[in-house]
């Protein structure tokens, strides 16, 4: 659990960096960009404690969270113009933190005894509802509902956890295999630009 704490810490530092350059590019100012980087880092696992009524939400009870993603934030918004070199690397770490709240969303989901529906829900909701509600704060289309593979691979990473909890596999390994499903699933889409069908706006067309 040690390494998936260490895990969950740099996804949120990755989350919190995609949250700030978020505010950067709208032209923020220093508290825009702070609240937005907080919001993406934290926002996911805040609303899921929330509706699992795990109070008050892991941000309060351990706030080196807190610290984390204001720090980063604050040193993006510092060095910005520095940061466009570490684009890769960033969407990389985001991959990471992406499997890593995934599991950690529908693996406390599962002992708080919800269903397969309840658990896989929560997986996604811990890994993306804070990017989506950076992207409304700033005032743009959530990435989860466009074309890059995001949620999808959440829903599997989530799907594959619930499914190893049913069988005799240690608990360590099956919240592995279901990060590595994710973080495969998100580095293959942005290597090979993988993308969802979208539905056809040709001319004549229903």
């Amino acid at each position: 659990m040690n390494l998936l704490y260490s895990l969950d810490l740099l996804g949120t530092a990755a989350f919190a960096a995609s949250g700030a350059l978020a505010g950067i590019r709208r032209d923020m100012d220093l508290f825009g960009v702070l609240m937005l980087g907080m919001v993406t880092a934290t926002g996911g696992g805040t609303l899921r404690d929330l509706l699992l009524g795990d109070t008050p939400p892991f941000v309060f009870k351990d706030e080196t969270y807190f610290y984390l993603s204001i720090f980063v934030s604050l040193a993006v918004f510092l060095f910005h113009r520095r940061v466009g070199l570490l684009q890769l690397p960033l969407l990389y770490l985001d991959a990471l933190g992406l499997g890593t709240f995934v599991v950690i969303g529908t693996g406390k989901a599962l002992d708080f005894q919800m269903g397969f529906i309840g658990s896989v829900m929560m997986g996604v909701m811990t890994a993306t509802a804070g990017g989506m509600m950076r992207d409304m704060l700033s005032s743009q289309v959530p990435l989860v509902l466009q074309k890059e593979v995001y949620a999808s691979a959440c829903l599997v990473g989530g799907t594959l956890l619930y499914l190893l909890h049913l069988t005799p596999l240690p608990t360590t390994w099956s919240l592995i295999l279901s990060a590595l499903a994710v973080i495969v699933l998100r580095v293959c889409a942005i290597h090979f630009n993988w993308s969802l069908p979208k539905a056809s706006r040709n001319s004549g067309s229903c």
